[in-house]
């Protein structure tokens, strides 16, 4: 039998014998329910409406359920006329109020409301069927809640049809349709996405990471697993300079101003003044940014952008050198290339060879001593350092990476990661040597999930905290990275260089080996899973869908669900990225189109892998949980009975 202490804690909640008995006889039924939907989204890069569209329609499953349920009730028309209120149910009533289609306090506008409030109920009714009553209520808000409640749970009875119509009739008397619609619109998104997993990167490249990490906050039930991207932020938000100097040399890139001064407040005056005056005759050719989205709020001149992103490039490679230099460990010196370059002669020497540079304006380089910063350049980064460090809402967001984070997640047979599991050429799991000592596989990747969390957590003043901090900057490019993965992050040669062969990145060993059944049921005995049964699902390497390259490998064994949301990818994969829903019938990979406001743009499902038998909450890790708290219980009943703990 248990601690007898933690039973009687136990017994705080069921204070009584009878009381433990409905408990179980209630988790008994659940493990009985159809296991709930799971979503895998990865590589957003900050696509805002992409993912908001593939969120509120869950992937093309909203679509698909309206065809099945009101296939005699409406025309295609209609069905896609209802599938965008429910997507975007303010911005759909205010469109139909224009239009003149919809006149609220008119006998046809109460009739369309009365009809769309009908349907949302029946739609609900759909999208609720594999929860208890009491986990939908949950999801409920509390001002319609009740309302709603006892609308999707209504009886056929007629001694309550008046009652249920007195609903909608003071819904509409009192003007409050728009409001309950928008409510129940966003009780669906919830409702067809059970839990959701962001297998890494949600920023940089596209416009708003801001606005996606509010989206992903709305659900209850998320996980995240840190990419490069996500830690770099992470990073830079500890206070991390040269974390600080990559976020703002890809922000700058991308032409991506809205994200940090409307989003998180970061104040880019100092380095827009500083860029313009220290390169004012320099046309940065260069540094052009790449002008995939247009800025909403603080529209820069390009020609300033390319300014800014060539002053930030210089103080990040000066960082970075620092940082090299103080951690031989890393193996990084040959990222040092500031000082191999040859001033006078125009050039660079890489690994025993000179290449002509592009470009040779370096005002702010002192060639003895080309990684110091000038001391306008190091306030200009003390000032950005204290914007990204007390920036209310990039904390905030930040916050939530670490709460919901993690390297790694093994959920119901699934191993998450973003990148790799980092492997030696002969397919063994790489094993890195660190002050801490020597870390392999599992290993490693509970080790920096540890280090990752002292970076952020640990006091300013304790000497690990450094260390931790200087390890997250390795995590978005080093070698052994398991976010990363590649042997290098080749930014200088592909600004510098003419020669693009130069800036080539070879990935880690994992990324062929993990295509063969053998190397990732290794992987999955490291990690204490069952290889028959288990599934590797990562991203970060974008499939090439338009080369013939599939996102299913390893007989079925291995998703990369890298598809390219990105816009800076659409033209390298020739789709959207996919999102992999995992329900209790099958696995399935949606593949996106790119996103075009207004088109009706929904995924193509094709499923992957089908389930023997359909698979109920007594089948998942949600179950196993509810399994030991049905055991806990019948050992406090059994105390109960023996009347080693008195009934409340």
């Amino acid at each position: 039998m248990r601690d007898i202490d933690y039973l009687r804690l136990l017994s705080d909640s069921f204070p009584t014998k009878r009381s433990a008995l409905a408990e179980v006889i209630n988790l008994k039924a659940i493990l009985s329910l159809p296991k709930g939907n799971e979503f895998f989204f990865s590589d957003i890069h900050g696509e805002y409406q992409s993912f908001r569209n593939l969120v509120r329609g869950a992937s093309g499953v909203v679509i698909a359920k309206i065809r099945d349920s009101f296939e005699d009730e409406m025309s295609y028309e209609e069905q896609l006329s209802f599938a965008n209120l429910i997507y975007y149910p303010d911005r759909t009533l205010t469109k139909l109020k224009r239009k003149k289609v919809l006149e609220p306090g008119t006998p046809s506008g109460d009739a369309w409301y009365r009809k769309t409030i009908e349907r949302l109920i029946k739609f609900c009714r759909v999208a609720d069927q594999k929860y208890t009553r009491s986990k939908v209520r949950k999801k409920l808000p509390d001002d319609y809640g009740y309302a709603i409640d006892e609308l999707i749970n209504a009886d056929d009875s007629i001694d309550k049809a008046k009652y249920y119509a007195g609903f909608l009739d003071a819904i509409i008397e009192i003007q409050a349709a728009d409001d309950f619609i928008i409510t129940m619109c966003n009780l669906i998104h919830n409702l067809f996405i059970d839990k959701m997993h962001i297998i890494g990167d949600i920023f940089d490249r596209g416009p708003r990471a801001d606005y996606v990490m509010d989206e992903i906050m709305k659900f209850s039930d998320v996980d995240i697993q840190w990419g490069n991207h996500d830690i770099n932020w992470m990073s830079a938000a500890a206070g991390n300079e040269a974390s600080i100097a990559t976020v703002l040399r890809i922000a700058t890139s991308y032409n991506s101003f809205d994200v940090l001064e409307d989003g998180y407040g970061i104040n880019l005056r100092p380095l827009s003044m500083f860029a313009a005056e220290v390169y004012a005759d320099d046309p940065c050719d260069c540094f052009k940014p790449h002008l995939l989205d247009s800025n909403k709020y603080d529209s820069v001149n390009p020609e300033l952008v390319a300014k800014m992103y060539k002053a930030i490039a210089i103080i990040e490679f000066k960082l970075e050198g620092q940082l090299i230099k103080r951690h031989p460990e890393y193996e990084l010196e040959g990222r040092l290339l500031l000082d191999k370059i040859n001033i006078d002669k125009g050039t660079v020497t890489i690994d025993g060879n000179e290449y002509p540079m592009l470009d040779t304006n370096f005002p702010t380089i002192d060639w003895n001593d080309p990684y110091k910063l000038t001391d306008v350049e190091q306030e200009l980064i003390d000032n950005l350092r204290y914007s990204f460090k007390h920036s209310e809402r990039l904390q905030e967001h930040i916050r939530f990476l670490y709460s919901h984070g993690s390297t790694y997640k093994i959920y119901n047979n699934n191993l998450l990661f973003h990148g790799c599991i980092p492997m030696d050429e002969n397919g063994d799991f790489h094993s890195w040597t660190v002050p801490e000592g020597e870390y392999s596989g599992k290993a490693l990747m509970d080790y920096l999930n540890a280090k990752v969390i002292d970076a952020y957590f640990l006091r300013d003043d304790d000497p690990k905290k450094a260390d931790s901090l200087d390890l997250m900057w390795y995590l978005w490019n080093g070698p052994v990275s398991p976010m990363f993965g590649r042997d290098r992050m080749a930014i200088f040669e592909r600004i510098f260089l003419e020669d693009k062969s130069l800036s080539e990145e070879l990935n880690n060993s994992y990324y062929e080996f993990s295509k063969q059944t053998e190397y990732c049921d290794n992987i999955f005995k490291e990690f204490g899973m069952d290889p028959e049964r288990a599934h590797i699902i990562n991203g970060h390497i974008p499939v090439q869908v338009k080369k013939g390259e599939k996102p299913v490998k390893a007989d079925g064994k291995l998703y990369i669900i890298d598809g390219g949301l990105s816009k800076a990818y659409h033209e390298t994969t020739g789709i959207a990225g996919y999102t992999l829903i995992f329900n209790s019938h099958h696995l399935a990979l949606a593949e996106h189109k790119p996103y075009v406001a207004g088109e009706e743009n929904s995924p193509d499902i094709h499923i992957t892998e089908v389930m023997p038998a359909r698979l109920r909450v007594c089948d998942t890790d949600s179950g196993n949980e509810i399994k030991s708290k049905i055991a806990d219980l019948g050992e406090l009943i059994e105390c109960y009975n023996l009347g080693l703990i008195k009934e409340k």
